[in-house]
């Protein structure tokens, strides 16, 4: 079972004082400003009028902001927007390259307002570019950067792989890494600056072992011909005689001299020689059949404890109740609800239980006082129910 939500420790997270002004966007950009948050940060997420009073649709990705509702096209309201800018350190906009500007909200304009001020912009394809202002999602950006096609056989489509590659790894945790790295630089110099984060950008560095590999002859540029993407068969999946699946990463020696041992083919010639790409397809072929012959909880037991970096393969709410999993608090419940714990995690300021996420618009009173506007500007700015 996942564990229920970890006990708030006296510390907030090593971002506690810092505030974020969080845009209202998708994807990228809120994962990047929950990071921020779980570490900390005081987020105000900036949400359109019209959603006030509902009910967020990412419960997750929103969790520990505080909600305001202002107009962003309304040229009186983006200054109460800007009000709120002078007194952060950080903003985040994911929207296309020059919308802020025409808003009224671009760098420059802050920047100038709050001179330390850390401006991260969130793209797919980043501020400039050929194809800057193009639509796309992550799959178009992890394509052209050259990451799917490094994926899958050689006879099949490039699989999906989640949004893992470019919204989440290459977009958001960039961002986030982004915008604390400056903010460093802010604080140590005063002057801010503008982060310009690119999920094809971000999706690239993620090949850095990849490309590092390719250039002194360890890799090869075809899917499905390298140790890393499926054809060594001792680093692929297999499916069980229950339907489910064990993972194999045995790549170091002593690792394969353990897999080999428990699956009974020490003595197998065709097991002799570990890199032999020439006899990969055929030990593929056998370990298919072996793992198809013991249900995953079988081979699970068989592999226990035995130093072979085989495991099995669980689902998005299964892995929640692996002991590991249980032990580290890495997943927990609150309110019904299963989430990933803040990472990573800080020994001497751990961060807090985060705050559900808001009931769009619920803070917008409370902040709008916060920044010292009048009662009846603040009054005349608040949603009626």
């Amino acid at each position: 079972m996942s564990s229920t939500a970890p006990s708030s420790p006296a510390t907030a997270g090593p971002l506690a004082g810092l505030r974020v002004v969080e845009l209202g966007g998708i994807g990228p950009g809120p994962f990047a400003g929950m990071l921020l948050a779980d570490q900390g940060a005081d987020v105000i997420r900036i949400d359109r009028p019209a959603e006030a009073g509902r009910t967020s649709g990412h419960p997750i990705l929103h969790r520990g902001r505080r909600s305001v509702t202002i107009d962003l096209k309304d040229p009186a309201s983006v200054e109460v927007v800007l009000k709120i800018i002078d007194t952060a350190d950080a903003l985040i906009e994911g929207f296309r390259p020059g919308v802020t500007e025409r808003l009224g909200l671009g760098p420059e304009v802050c920047l100038a307002r709050n001179p330390k001020l850390v401006y991260g912009r969130m793209t797919g394809w980043g501020q400039d570019g050929p194809l800057a202002q193009a639509p796309g999602h992550d799959i178009n950006y992890i394509a052209v950067a050259g990451a799917l096609g490094a994926l899958g056989k050689t006879d099949e489509n490039p699989p999906v792989p989640l949004n893992l590659f470019g919204d989440m790894g290459g977009g958001g945790m960039l961002l986030a890494l982004g915008i604390s790295t400056a903010l460093v630089s802010a604080q140590r110099t005063g002057t801010g600056q503008v982060v310009d984060a690119a999920m094809t950008d971000g999706t690239a560095i993620q090949l850095a072992l990849i490309h590092g590999l390719l250039a002194v002859g360890r890799w090869t540029d075809e899917r499905h011909a390298n140790l890393f993407d499926g054809a060594a068969p001792f680093y692929r999946t297999y499916r069980t005689s229950d339907g489910g699946h064990m993972a194999v990463g045995s790549v170091e020696p002593q690792f394969y001299a353990v897999l080999v041992r428990v699956l009974g083919l020490s003595d197998d010639p065709l097991f002799a020689k570990q890199l032999d790409k020439d006899a990969w397809v055929a030990m593929g072929v056998r370990l298919e059949e072996i793992f198809a012959t013991r249900t995953r909880a079988e081979w699970t037991e068989a592999f226990e404890g035995t130093q072979s970096c085989v495991t099995p393969v669980y689902g998005l709410t299964e892995a929640a109740s692996h002991p590991h999993n249980v032990a580290r608090g890495t997943y927990y419940t609150e309110n019904g609800l299963l989430q990933p714990a803040p990472a990573p995690r800080y020994r001497g300021t751990p961060a807090a239980t985060p705050a559900p996420a808001p009931v769009i618009g619920t803070h917008t009173r409370e902040i709008l006082t916060e920044i010292g506007l009048d009662a009846a500007v603040v009054e005349n700015l608040v949603p009626k129910a």
